[in-house]
């Protein structure tokens, strides 16, 4: 079969969208589409200049006999505050209220539009960085995990707080929560990550990191590495958090129960990236 310019121009951006992080031999297009080196680097050039002009995200060349082409997911600075402000918006409806200055969020946790998009904002500030494995605790947390995961090409681990059966041989700790102040358990399957990855935990909500410190201690029973903290909505605490250095979204300052009304704000993500960079 002989390959269209066209045709070949549409394929191979979809393969690169569906393979982010992932260094392409141009052998592999050049056989594929039966098709000069010289020919698919013309194309894939057109394919660049149309990402970059985009806001859809960078392609990085490799050279030498072992390089390629590598598809990096980024978004624009009005892209993510697009992002914030979608949250922030749908955030503040007085019915999403719960008791202990709690939201409901469980439907925004489903969107899968949305949550793809918290996915590219939290990959955009880790595309730089070696990042091996997502984590996140059971439930919530999942879904952005997932969305993360997905445009940094890496998997995720899920932890529980009890051991299940079809988890074979765990590792728990015992850690004490931000909130509560209860000592609590996490459980993680042995077979989930593997000595000195480096890995990236995120959730939905944090109060004052009582889990995501929880997180960072059941790294080190594994022998991995924390890369960072992606958060989705923080909250605002007199007492001290118990971690200091991550991303978050949107900053829930007050809930007032009586008046229903709910104080929100933009997170720290413009911050950090300007003090990471």
């Amino acid at each position: 079969m002989k390959w269209k310019r066209s045709e070949r121009l549409v394929d191979m951006t979809y393969y690169l969208l569906e393979h982010p992080h992932q260094l392409i031999p141009l052998t592999y297009f050049s056989e594929l589409y039966q098709s000069a080196k010289s020919s698919i680097s013309e194309d894939l050039t057109i394919v660049k200049e149309t990402f970059e002009e985009k806001g859809i995200g960078l392609l990085m060349t490799v050279p030498g006999a072992a390089g390629g082409v590598k598809y990096i997911p980024k978004m624009s600075e009005p892209e993510v505050r697009s992002v914030i402000q979608d949250l922030k918006a749908e955030l503040e409806h007085s019915d999403r209220l719960l008791p202990g200055g709690y939201l409901f969020m469980t439907d925004l946790l489903g969107n899968p539009d949305l949550i793809n998009r918290v996915g590219k904002v939290f990959a955009s500030a880790f595309a730089d960085q070696q990042i091996d494995v997502i984590m996140t605790v059971a439930t919530k947390g999942i879904s952005i995990a997932h969305a993360i995961a997905r445009h940094l090409n890496v998997p995720v681990v899920v932890v529980r707080r009890d051991s299940k059966v079809t988890e074979g041989s765990t590792v728990s700790i015992n850690y004490v929560s931000g909130s509560s102040r209860r000592i609590q358990t996490m459980v993680l399957s042995k077979r989930s990550m593997k000595s000195g990855q480096r890995v990236l935990i995120t959730d939905d909500f944090m109060k004052v990191g009582g889990t995501m410190n929880g997180m960072k201690n059941l790294l080190e029973e594994f022998d991995c590495k924390l890369a960072g903290i992606a958060v989705l909505v923080e909250a605002e605490h007199a007492d001290e958090t118990l971690v200091d250095d991550y991303y978050s979204l949107v900053k829930l300052h007050e809930v007032n129960e009586k008046d229903r009304t709910i104080a929100l704000s933009e997170g720290n993500y413009f911050s950090k990236r300007g003090h990471d960079k």
